[in-house]
């Protein structure tokens, strides 16, 4: 008994050093590094001209009257004020449409190290648009770093995805968000008047991102390329071992192998998926689905209308307009606290308490910001619970909503279809928060306060439908989720014919050879996962 005791501990304490073991110093230093060149600017752009809005205005005004001796009429101010703004949008949509050849072509490090070109075009043309009297380059920038973030936000997460064991898949796959949020806050500490803030000084804002495009074409160099592009799409084992190898800290990565082997034999012969054809395919109809109401509702849910609200909410409380940018800090700050809970406990809870619960949470906050909005001349302590309300939102979205969506469509595909999903998430994502920009204003002088009410039911919707359709990914291979979608997408027996006659077709193919040399070397287990 005594025997027994012990070697149940001896197998924990052997569980807890693997678990250990999978957070590799190369597996950390490539995640940080990715995120800091990639989501971390997406954030920062998102931030970076709220501060310096007044400024950019009045040269934009300054410049039009130089050109032409009279000044810029306050509509077509307003237009071009709105064009800067979402044409980032616009940028990311063709960064999301273009991503899927990048990533085939050049691989998912490369193509992250090659999208530092468009955002150092971007930082040259905003950075010098005041120097050279030319409102075209800041606008022009803009769309170029649109153009970035829409490469990035598909390119990372596919990176991260393919990079990380299943134990920490989800973990690893927050730093996207993680990074995102730190993006913002940093946009709005820059933009304090002590710093960048200040009319002489805007530029610099801009021309900061060269800081973290740099720090990333120093790093990832020297980090492998994802091993299962390598193996499943360049079919080169030796690099891929050697992948796995350095991201894994360990020598002996058969069973990694032989793991992402099992699903090369189904799709060996199979070539990229375009879109279309992802869209065609009945056995991954729902993953495709469940990926487009999660973005959908990750851009649409509201959190736009919330930074539009916070300096008025903060203002009805009686907070001094020159005290509001430091006090508006509390956002950024809550939205990094939060998406690093999220990281730390992912794999604990799930994705799909999480994401559910995020929504949810979303939907109760949202209807009491509505009634302390429409009370708040009322009584002289709702202003202060419309603050809560508001950081309790960002919060809530942080926790689930605001990163878990790049995780799962990263989860769901297989390596072959993965590029294409993408490219359908980014695409969403985009074209939401375009429509965001665009329609906010007219819903919110329809609606006043009551415009919540609508992303509450957004809210609630998705959490709906992710209550009855989306499973439990954590600690799951592709095709442990694929049978989990299996009899939603009634294509279980067929996915069984397929499998069965990919296997048989492959048993003398000349790939076949070359893959499983690699697992008969002396330090290598045999056998299937």
């Amino acid at each position: 008994m005594e025997n027994k005791q012990k070697s149940n501990g001896q197998m924990k304490e052997n569980e807890v050093v693997k678990k250990k073991m999978n957070w590799s110093g190369s597996l950390i230093v490539a995640s940080l590094a990715g995120a800091f060149g990639s989501s971390f600017l997406y954030g920062y752009n998102l931030s970076v001209v709220n501060a310096p809005a007044v400024y950019i205005k009045r040269f934009y005004n300054e410049t039009w009257q130089r050109r032409y001796g009279f000044s810029m009429e306050e509509s077509t101010l307003t237009l071009l004020w709105s064009i800067t703004v979402s044409i980032f949008a616009i940028g990311g949509l063709v960064g999301a449409i273009i991503v899927t050849p990048i990533v085939k072509f050049f691989g998912r490090k490369c193509t992250l190290l090659l999208n530092n070109v468009f955002a150092v075009v971007a930082a040259l043309l905003m950075s010098l648009s005041s120097l050279a009297g030319s409102f075209e380059m800041l606008v022009l920038g803009r769309m170029i770093m649109g153009v970035d973030a829409g490469i990035s936000l598909s390119a990372l997460p596919m990176y991260l995805s393919e990079i990380s064991p299943k134990e920490i898949r989800g973990s690893l796959g927050q730093v996207t968000a993680i990074f995102i949020c730190i993006g913002v806050f940093t946009g709005q500490v820059l933009g304090l008047p002590e710093i960048f803030g200040k009319e002489s000084r805007w530029p610099y804002l801009f021309g900061m991102i060269f800081v973290p495009s740099l720090i990333q074409v120093v790093v990832l160099p020297f980090l492998p390329e994802s091993p299962r592009y390598l193996l499943l799409e360049k079919h080169d084992t030796s690099k891929a071992e050697k992948a796995f190898q350095t991201f894994l800290g360990k020598e002996d990565v058969s069973h990694e192998v032989e793991e992402v082997l099992s699903e090369s034999r189904v799709q060996r012969n199979t070539r990229l998926v375009s879109v279309l054809q992802l869209l065609r395919t009945r056995a991954v109809r729902w993953q495709v689905i469940t990926v487009v109401v999660t973005m959908g509702c990750y851009q649409l849910c509201g959190l736009n209308a919330i930074w539009y609200y916070t300096n008025s909410i903060f203002s009805e409380a009686g907070i001094k307009h020159e005290t509001i940018p430091y006090v508006t800090l509390s956002t950024g700050a809550i939205e990094t606290v939060a998406a690093v809970f999220s990281g730390l406990v992912i794999e604990r809870l799930g994705r799909r308490p999480l994401l559910i619960g995020g929504f949810g949470l979303m939907v109760v906050f949202f209807t009491v910001l509505t009634v302390s909005l429409t009370l708040q001349n009322n009584m002289y302590w709702l202003p202060y619970l419309s603050i809560f309300c508001i950081l309790a939102i960002i919060a809530s979205f942080c926790i689930g909503p605001g990163g878990i969506p790049f995780v799962l469509t990263g989860e769901f595909f297989q390596q072959s279809q993965r590029p294409a999903a993408f490219t359908i998430a980014g695409t969403v994502n985009w074209l939401s928060n375009f429509a965001v920009g665009l329609l906010f204003p007219f819903i919110q002088s329809g609606l006043q306060t009551y415009c919540f009410l609508v992303f509450a039911a957004i809210c609630s919707a998705g959490a709906i439908y992710l209550f009855f359709v989306l499973p439990e990914t954590k600690n799951k291979t592709l095709n442990e989720i694929s049978q989990a979608f299996a009899k939603r997408n009634k294509v279980s027996l067929e996915m069984q014919e397929m499998n069965h006659c990919a296997e048989e077709r492959k048993s003398s193919g000349e790939q076949e050879s070359n893959f499983t040399s690699s697992v008969d070397k002396g330090e290598a287990k045999t056998g299937a996962v």
